[in-house]
């Protein structure tokens, strides 16, 4: 079972981002000295995902300058990313990567057995060294706080204690 503070599991999983397909790893992405925002949503085509998907787009700038890769995944193929991406969402700073086997949700323990099996909403935050430093999970009709992400990312590069409502610029204790 997947905890903080322990290795995060390593996937090699192919991905869909600016009309291109190609295969993304998380020991390489990690060996570059970047942290990863790893974020599950159940599936393409629905509702409460493309705001989740569109919400990190719109914060991405935060993520770059805390440098991390932030990578969104459901279960469904490179295939319906694209489709999704072209038709409803527009142009990402980040790719989908597709869990078709879903072998990367059930490692990350989000994978639940309805209408096929499909992955809850996941959000991890794991470090250069590929430790796992941040770990939520919801079900699946309620949608995450980007804003929290960002908070989060910044307070654990900070490295210090950070208290209740901690920002970045405050004093840690």
């Amino acid at each position: 079972m997947i905890k903080v503070g322990q290795p995060a599991p390593d996937f090699t999983l192919q991905g869909y981002q600016d009309g291109k397909f190609a295969e993304y790893s998380l020991s390489k992405i990690t060996e570059t000295g970047k942290w990863v925002v790893l974020f599950f949503y159940p599936l393409d085509f629905t509702f409460v995902c493309p705001t989740e998907i569109t919400g990190f787009n719109k914060h991405i700038e935060e993520f770059n300058k805390l440098g991390a890769q932030v990578l969104g995944a459901s279960v469904d193929s490179v295939h319906s990313h694209k489709a999704w991406v072209e038709k409803d969402l527009g142009k990402l700073e980040f790719p989908l990567l597709s869990d078709f086997r879903k072998e990367t949700a059930d490692a990350y323990n989000i994978l639940v057995d309805n209408d096929g099996g499909v992955a809850l909403r996941g959000t991890f935050i794991i470090d250069p060294l590929g430790i796992l430093r941040y770990s939520v999970v919801s079900d699946l009709n309620v949608g995450r706080s980007i804003e929290e992400t960002v908070r989060v990312l910044s307070a654990l590069k900070n490295g210090g204690l950070c208290p209740v409502e901690w920002e970045e610029g405050q004093d840690t204790l």
